[in-house]
Formats: structure tokens, C-alpha cells, sequence
């Protein structure tokens, strides 16, 4: 259906003559909204300001624009109308990926925002509970000042990372919140939020190698890599790439070998010298392959593209391998099994990357999926007497520095790791 300029002039219409109708009675305290509603898109800034300026010469004390977001950029037009508007304004943009305009209203002027009591009832898609804008995004606490953290991915529901900052920044007064973002264009979206209001992002699949070539700086380990899962930007507005996949897994993979040994007198890493099989060649596998390689380890890259297991392998100097031929692969026992894909994910919980009684050649298995916590590739494993490193280790770890990155302040490991735990 059409919504033409016609039929908002007659709806305009309508708003000022019952305006214009209850003058005379309107109490002090009394203020009337006059409200838009486009289900479809959201328009041009110009034609968001011309729909303000109809709106509000209806008399309207209170302007409501409402959108439908087709990209996350679409919200940024409507953060450019509340912050020039001279009069109070209600902007929203629907859907998930309008979501962080319902958050962060009160940075950009917005005179409110709309949440749910119950989770699941909402009166327009993309609402959050009343619940979580008070609780989980500390809501009250939003000004003009605001920092603005948040996670780069798709999807980025189920993060765990919004709890865990916004829950930190609160505790240490730092004025900041942390939303998840959802993007479907990385460069389109870095171009466009590009104010220094935006202090930093982490980054999640699929964008870890698109984000790294954004980048005006980046970290040794994330040029190795090609990769980035967190960025910070300077104060100068230069983006700063980091990659903490490399560091926050190998440890943990390491620290696991350690446990399953109970032996700490050997020199160097347990890594040294061990068949490495990484399941993956994007940013995490990536991640994976150059830190074993430089703790000596000996690289297989599994892949549903051999192609791309082929083009990792080369630049590690090792062994690749199709994913399917995986199952069938064991030159050796005592092997460790790295997954770097997001398989056995949720909602995908049943999913595994590599049949059960293929697992009975490795010592240890590591999983970069943390939700599920328990994934059915660690749960068959540990039943096939593997050691196992749940990707929620590789995860707590990356928290501890991004946190100090994001802030400039030491982490808190034990409250991380306790609240991550619980979540």
C-alpha cells in the first residue's frame, strides 16, 4: 500500500481541528501528542524534518515520529531530528535493527521511550522490557555525555556482553552504555557512526575480517591474522583494531593441557610439537592457527571450503583438509581439536562439527561457541575421555581486556568472570 502526502495531510488535518477543538478546555498540565507511523522504511532526513514541522503546526505540544528500519544506519537520521528539533519529539525506530534507538533517546534529546511489561508483548516489533532499560541498560542513568559501547555482529540477541559492561560501567561510575548492534554492512555502518561519541565496538562473525580492513591502526596479532574482535577509537578518531581471540583461546587451551597433565614442570608450552586441528578459516580460526603455530604446535585446517583451509594453511605452514574428511582423519592419538565456527550454536544446539567417534583421537577439544555453555561437541568429547575447554574461558578472557581497553581502567577479573558465570 502507498502512503501518499495526501493522506497525511488529511490525518494532520484531523490532529489540528481536534486540537484546535479542545483549546479552550485543555487543562495546564494537559499535552497532546501527535503522532507518524511509517511501517515500511525510513525516510530521507529531509522528509523526516518536513513531517516534524507538519506536525508540530497542528499545535501537537509533542511530536512522535515512528520508522521501520531496513538497516541499523536508518536509526542515525532519526538521532540527526531529536537532536536539531526545537520542540520535545518522540523518535523510535521499529524492528531490530532500530533497537538502539529506543536505548539511547535520552543521549540524543528524545523526550521518552517505550518499553513492555512482559516480555513478548509489544505494541510495535523491537521493544524492550521495561525490565531491561532500567536494569540491563541502566536507562536513568543516559545523558548527552554518554559513551557509547557496543557489539558489531549478526546475530547479536542472545550476547552476553550488553549485561556484563553495563553492569561494570555502572559499578565504577563510568558514563557509558554498552548496546548490542546489529549490522548487516560493517563499512556502511562504521562510515555512518563515525562521532566520537562512539567510544568502540567488539566485534563478533561475520565481521572480524571486514572490521580488521576498516581499521586505521591494528594490533601485530590482528595484522597476522587479518582479523579484529575489538576496536577502540582514539581520541583523534582513529580506529585502533585489536585482536584478543588469539591470546584469550591459546591460553585457555594451554591452561587445559596443564590440568590434564597436572604437571607444571615443563619447559615452554604444552602446545609444542602437538597436531593442532582447527575447525574454521575465518576470524577465530585465523586467530587459532597463528597462536598455536607460535607456540610450536603443528597446523590442520578443517574447513567446509577447502579452498579457504587451503589458503590458512599456506600461511601458517600447515596441513589442510575439507571438513567432511575430518571424520576419517587421525594420523595420530592425542591430537586437540579446536572449533572455530559457530556449529552447535544456539538456537542450532544439536549441531555438531565432527561425528562422536571421531573424537576419540584427541586429548583435549576446544569449543569457541559459549551458548550453549555445554555444546553436544564438548559433551561427546568429554564422554569420549577428552579434556574439554568450554568457549565461555576464551570469552571471560577477552573481557578482561577489552573492558580495560574500552575504559582505561584495570579489570576486574574476578567480578567478570563471577558475572559472566551466572549469565
Amino acid at each position: 500500500m502507498k502512503l501518499g502526502a495526501d493522506y497525511i495531510d488529511v490525518e494532520l488535518q484531523v490532529a489540528r481541528e481536534f486540537i484546535d477543538s479542545i483549546q479552550q478546555e485543555k487543562p495546564n498540565n494537559f499535552k497532546v501528542i501527535v503522532s507518524s507511523h511509517n511501517y515500511k522504511k525510513t525516510p530521507s532526513l529531509e522528509d523526516l524534518g518536513s513531517l516534524v514541522a507538519k506536525i508540530q503546526a497542528t499545535g501537537a505540544d509533542i511530536v512522535k515520529i515512528a520508522t521501520a528500519a531496513l538497516d541499523i544506519t536508518d536509526v542515525a537520521r532519526v538521532f540527526q531530528v531529536l537532536v536539531y528539533s526545537q520542540v520535545p519529539i518522540i523518535g523510535l525506530v521499529m524492528n531490530d535493527r532500530g533497537f538502539i534507538c529506543r536505548l539511547l533517546c535520552p543521549k540524543y534529546g528524545g523526550y521518552l521511550t517505550f518499553g513492555t511489561l512482559e516480555e513478548g508483548i509489544v505494541s510495535a516489533p523491537g521493544q524492550p522490557t521495561i525490565k531491561d532499560l532500567l536494569n540491563l541498560y541502566n536507562f536513568r542513568q543516559i545523558g548527552p555525555d554518554t559513551k557509547v559501547f557496543g557489539i558489531i555482529g549478526n546475530p547479536v540477541g542472545n550476547s552476553k556482553l550488553p549485561a556484563l559492561y553495563n553492569e561494570l560501567f555502572k559499578a565504577v561510575g563510568f558514563d557509558a552504555i554498552y548496546v548490542p548492534l546489529l549490522v548487516d554492512d560493517p563499512t556502511k555502518f562504521l562510515d555512518t557512526y563515525s562521532s566520537s561519541d562512539i567510544g568502540g565496538f567488539s566485534v563478533t562473525i561475520p565481521h572480524k575480517e571486514a572490521v580488521f580492513k576498516y581499521c586505521d591502526e591494528v594490533d601485530p596479532v590482528a595484522r597476522a591474522t587479518g582479523a579484529v574482535n575489538f576496536v577502540v577509537r582514539r581520541s583523534d578518531g582513529k580506529l585502533c583494531g585489536y585482536n584478543t581471540d588469539c591470546y584469550a583461546a591459546i591460553s585457555a587451551i594451554e591452561d587445559g593441557l596443564l590440568s590434564l597433565h597436572n604437571d607444571s614442570s615443563t619447559v615452554g608450552s604444552r602446545l609444542a610439537g602437538k597436531l593442532f586441528v582447527v575447525i574454521g578459516a575465518g576470524g577465530v580460526g585465523k586467530a587459532l592457527a597463528y597462536g598455536a603455530k607460535q607456540k610450536g604446535a603443528r597446523i590442520v585446517i578443517a574447513n567446509r571450503s577447502y579452498d579457504r583451509a587451503r589458503e590458512l594453511a599456506d600461511c601458517v605452514g600447515g596441513q589442510a583438509v575439507s571438513l567432511a574428511a575430518l571424520e576419517n582423519f587421525h594420523p595420530e592419538d592425542g591430537m586437540i581439536l579446536a572449533n572455530a565456527t559457530p556449529i552447535g550454536m544456539q538456537p542450532k544446539v544439536d549441531e555438531t562439527p565432527i561425528p562422536k567417534h571421531a573424537l576419540r583421537y584427541y586429548s583435549l577439544v576446544f569449543d569457541a561457541v559459549y551458548k550453549p555453555r555445554m555444546t553436544r561437541l564438548l559433551r561427546e568429547a568429554e564422554e569420549s575421555g577428552a579434556a574439554i575447554v568450554p568457549g565461555l574461558e576464551m570469552f571471560i578472557r577477552q573481557a578482561y581486556e577489552q573492558y580495560e581497553g574500552f575504559t582505561g581502567l584495570p579489570a576486574p577479573k574476578e567480578r567478570i568472570r563471577k558475572i559472566l558465570a551466572a549469565n
